[in-house]
């Protein structure tokens, strides 16, 4: 099942999506039907395809939950582990460390506030230089860590901040329009192996392509449910938040994004996530 919301009679309303048109699902965002779902103990996919309106209409998918947390993992590839090491001039430094060591990097990157989807703008500090998309594959959860779904994620990011101190982390990733989500989740029973998922990411420019870059989720380091975990160790995250599960994907400094520029990410078992780059003060 496709789960995610639509615009539909002036509300940001849940809905299935089914061979390119949506079916919305009256008197739901996508959050109030999880609370619903956990609140009656009956599946989400249940209520979702109780609920949903018979007759599919063309309506373009918005934002697929407005998260209530957002939490990311850094150097659960090896590509970005070396990659940032290279930029501190170390072969094996604390990047390095991140990627072997039992303990993940997990980072708070926001909430709803900081979050678009499909077809709205991501943000470029004015304060950097070198903004970068990071393509990703993310998860919605419920309570107590339940995988509810998987979707495209753009967890983008300021290098250039981070690279001068790791310590500004928080300001290379968390401020407006950091995140991009989408186009819709992918529940479970859909979506039986997010180990095995290809992924790419192109940045066009002018209408001309600057990157073309591809991985496969079969590069990630570390279990889906071992990040759940040490997310959830003394932290009760609520249900409606998403993870992002890291990069496999590096764009270099010479495809650095600028006003304008359309990022595209895709992966052929989820869908298209489709963004055009901005400025944000």
């Amino acid at each position: 099942m496709k789960i995610g919301q639509v615009w539909w009679q002036g509300r940001l309303t849940a809905a299935l999506f089914e061979g390119g048109l949506a079916r919305p699902i009256p008197g739901y965002t996508l959050r109030e039907l999880i609370e619903r779902s956990e609140r009656d103990g009956t599946p989400l996919t249940e209520l979702a395809g109780r609920y949903a309106v018979r007759a599919p209409e063309h309506i373009e998918p918005a934002i697929p939950v407005e998260p209530r947390e957002v939490w990311a993992c850094g150097c659960t590839y090896e590509m970005s582990a070396s990659f940032r090491d290279a930029e501190h001039n170390t072969r094996e430094g604390f990047y390095r460390h991140v990627f072997t060591a039992e303990r993940p990097e997990i980072f708070f990157k926001g909430t709803s506030r900081v979050c678009v989807g499909t077809n709205m703008p991501i943000g470029i500090r004015s304060d950097s230089k070198f903004t970068a998309p990071e393509p990703e594959l993310a998860v919605l959860l419920g309570s107590k860590g339940k995988v509810l779904g998987y979707t495209l994620a753009n967890d983008v990011s300021a290098w250039d901040i981070e690279r001068e101190n790791p310590l500004y982390l928080p300001q290379s990733k968390v401020y407006t329009a950091c995140c991009s989500l989408g186009p819709w989740f992918v529940t479970p029973d859909e979506l039986k192996d997010p180990y095995s998922l290809d992924m790419r990411c192109t940045i066009q420019r002018g209408g001309q392509t600057l990157f073309d870059g591809s991985t496969s989720t079969a590069k990630l380091g570390r279990k889906i449910e071992t990040l759940i975990d040490y997310l959830l160790k003394a932290n009760a995250v609520p249900a409606s938040s998403v993870v992002l599960t890291g990069t496999g994907i590096i764009v270099t400094q010479e495809a650095a994004l600028a006003p304008g520029d359309v990022v595209t990410i895709s992966a052929p078992s989820i869908g298209v996530l489709v963004n055009e780059a901005a400025m944000v003060e």
